[in-house]
């Protein structure tokens, strides 16, 4: 066999290589000329969709790798419309159907041509959005269109450690004498229990990992759950649509894939009946999202879960099926999505406030990136139109080292941040590995549902806060324990500061802060003279408010607990008209025409509301209209002439101005006179 020689170069090869090798770059420049001269320097439409793309989506999507990203359209709903609305029923359908079709009329044409190019994508509404898997050509594609206001990224950012550092304990016995967990009963809610008030009528969410739904704390409270069977739809959402760890993807029904989210829950709600009381409004229902697989979340899993607890639908549907009826009061949110990692300070915060718009409050945690101040910096926590917790160390007035501070530089805001704070370390609570098994975690993450759970509290107990965000955020700071520092702040000690907010969660405090306004009385006026007579309550049902008609005229007083400055009056049954209403200090004068003698009529009051915006809840005042009834016995007969005849000539008081026929101040032959032939006369 002959060996091949191995390459020996020489002169005559030397010049014929370089020859070869400058021929080829000289090729190599003129194709690279060649092709800049066909394609020509950008457009200033190419130069300004570069500007939407965020430099996430910029860097993950060269060499022709796939990203995920979030388009986001200029087209926006206007929610403003929603704070006029009294009811969360009224807010929410105004604010799901505003997002919903504002969605429906400007995402065609892009999805289309999602569809065209083959894209993987998902639509969004509670933000004019659409969740897109492409490359760098794709992400061109979407920018150029003048529609679109934005490409952001999509990261998956890990907010937990697995297996979370958790600490498990066993269940309490029913015969254990310190059954209340420390935080709960350090923030004060077994004594708004003994009131009577453990958060009844109000729904919790929790956005998070899941929880287990069969846990001896959390199913008795699991809406979804009704003593005998069980229904996850309107119920549970799973946005985890791969991966997913023992709970896989798109589970039908709750499952905790970490433990956090177990545990968070049962912080808000729980309560296994045996002496395990984990939880700060036992008497509320919750329901949930997972948003995070084993702890990593997404922007566009974050959104998922707050489209679906704006309005739930049912398991393996679709938000066509939206209902907002259905939504939460409170979302209790333990997690953040932190720009460094390619989160977009903006996306989220629309998903937040079209909560607040819905009526329900957000309640989120402050992040664990403590003890250095404006280490508030990520979303959610940074929003204006989310209530930030910091955590404290457990049974202690003192924050806890890792709990972040404000103000928010993030933004630019200068917000102050956290809103609140609360027990957050230590804290004992349901855990995912068994029905009957508990851990110790700490974090902001413990010290968030233990406000979400006081928010159930105080609305149970003053169902007219319920959904006004602004109004329930006041009354807690103004009735937290107030904690000073200037440790993030400049110069003397204040509160609130940026490090305990407006200090220590105290439910008691709030609940007994909250002035209800109230009708203490009502009036019927005489429509000549001088005096009035007030009527005793009841103000519903029989005898409810007497009237003596003058000429088909008749003059009411409310007098209420506060200052009243605005009101109206109508007849929901009888014969008669509201003709005006004023208000002067404590009472509303309603004033009544066309009043037939022989009837009962129901004044409603709707909409009074004091200086401080407290609003009377829709009463109804029932009456009674019977001429000449002097005995009071709702029917006119020969008794009451009787009575009369005796009084003429005497002063009208309180005691016998029903002998006022006439209400003209005086009783007399006349009056005698209108009794006599009201005769007969009874209440129908």
């Amino acid at each position: 066999m002959k060996l091949l020689r191995p390459f020996i170069s020489n002169p005559l090869r030397q010049v014929v290589c370089l020859l070869l090798f400058v021929a080829a770059i000289a090729a190599g420049i003129g194709a690279v000329a060649s092709s800049r001269a066909i394609s020509g320097p950008k457009t200033p439409e190419q130069l300004a969709a570069e500007k939407k793309i965020s430099s996430w989506v910029s860097a993950r999507t060269e060499d022709g790798k796939q990203a995920e990203f979030i388009v986001v359209l200029n087209d926006q709903a206007d929610l403003s419309g929603a704070a006029a609305l009294k009811t969360k029923a009224e807010k929410g359908r105004f604010v799901r159907d505003a997002l919903y079709n504002t969605s429906q009329a400007t995402q065609g044409p892009i999805l289309k041509m999602l569809e065209e190019r083959g894209l993987e994508h998902r639509s969004f509404y509670i933000v004019n959005a659409i969740w897109v898997k492409g490359r760098s050509e794709d992400v061109m594609a979407v920018a150029e269109r003048a529609e679109v206001a934005r490409v952001e990224g999509n990261p998956e950012v890990q907010n937990y450690s697995k297996p979370l550092p958790a600490v498990e304990a066993p269940a309490s016995q029913p015969d254990s004498t310190d059954t209340v967990e420390q935080g709960i009963a350090y923030t004060n809610a077994p004594a708004v229990w003994a009131l009577g008030f453990t958060g009844q009528g109000i729904v919790v969410a929790d956005g998070d990992t899941g929880f287990l739904w069969t846990h001896n704390a959390i199913k008795p409270h699991y809406r979804g759950w009704n003593g005998t069977t069980v229904n996850h739809d309107y119920n549970w959402h799973d946005a985890i649509h791969t991966g997913g760890g023992i709970c896989g993807p798109d589970s039908p029904q709750p499952c905790d894939d970490l433990g956090h989210g177990s545990h968070t829950m049962g912080t808000a709600i729980g309560d296994d009946g045996m002496g395990n009381q984990i939880g700060m409004a036992p008497g509320a229902k919750c329901i949930g999202c997972r948003n995070m697989d084993q702890g990593n979340g997404t922007p566009a899993r974050y959104m998922e879960c707050f489209e679906f607890f704006l309005a739930p639908y049912p398991v393996g549907g679709t938000t066509a099926q939206g209902d907002p009826t259905k939504a939460p009061d409170i979302t209790t949110n333990s997690w953040e999505c932190p720009a460094s990692e390619g989160c977009s300070a903006t996306t989220l915060q629309a998903t937040v406030e079209a909560q607040r718009a819905a009526g329900i409050m957000c309640v989120v945690a402050a992040q664990n990136s403590g003890p250095s101040c404006s280490t508030v910096q990520n979303p959610p926590g940074i929003y204006d139109a989310a209530y930030s917790v910091g955590a404290l160390n457990n049974g202690t007035d003192t924050i806890a080292s890792f709990s972040s501070r404000g103000p928010v530089t993030a933004d630019g805001s200068m917000r102050l941040k956290p809103d609140l704070s609360a027990p957050g370390t230590n804290v004992r609570s349901s855990y995912n590995t068994s029905i009957s098994t508990y851990a110790f975690l700490s974090g902001t993450s413990m010290a968030t549902p233990h406000v979400a759970g006081a928010v159930a509290l105080l609305w149970s107990a003053h169902p007219e806060l319920q959904n006004d965000i602004d109004a329930t955020e006041s009354i807690l700071n103004s009735s937290a324990h107030h904690i000073l520092s200037n440790a993030c702040d400049i110069g003397v000690p204040v509160t609130p500061n940026n490090t305990y907010g407006n200090g220590r969660l105290d439910i008691l405090a709030a609940v007994e802060q909250v002035q209800t306004l109230q009708l203490n009385s009502a009036a019927s006026v005489k429509t000549q003279g001088t005096q009035t007579f007030g009527i005793p309550l009841p103000l519903t049902g029989e005898p409810g408010v007497e009237c003596r008609s003058s000429r088909g005229s008749e003059t009411l007083v409310f007098t209420f607990s506060e200052a009243v400055v605005s009101g109206n009056a109508s007849l929901t049954s009888g014969t008669g008209r509201v003709s005006g209403t004023t208000f002067s200090g404590n009472t509303m004068t309603v004033s009544l025409t066309k009043v037939v003698d022989v009837q009962k009529i129901t004044v409603k009051l709707s909409g009074v509301t004091d200086g401080n915006s407290q609003t009377l809840a829709d009463t109804s005042v029932s009456m009674n209209v019977l001429s000449g009834d002097v005995s009071a016995n709702k029917t006119v007969d020969s008794a009451d002439v009787s009575l009369t005849r005796a009084q003429v000539g005497m002063p009208v008081t309180s005691a016998n101005f029903r002998d006022d026929v006439r209400v003209d101040g005086t009783i007399d032959s006349g009056d005698v006179k209108l009794v006599r032939g009201a005769v007969g006369h009874t209440l129908p």
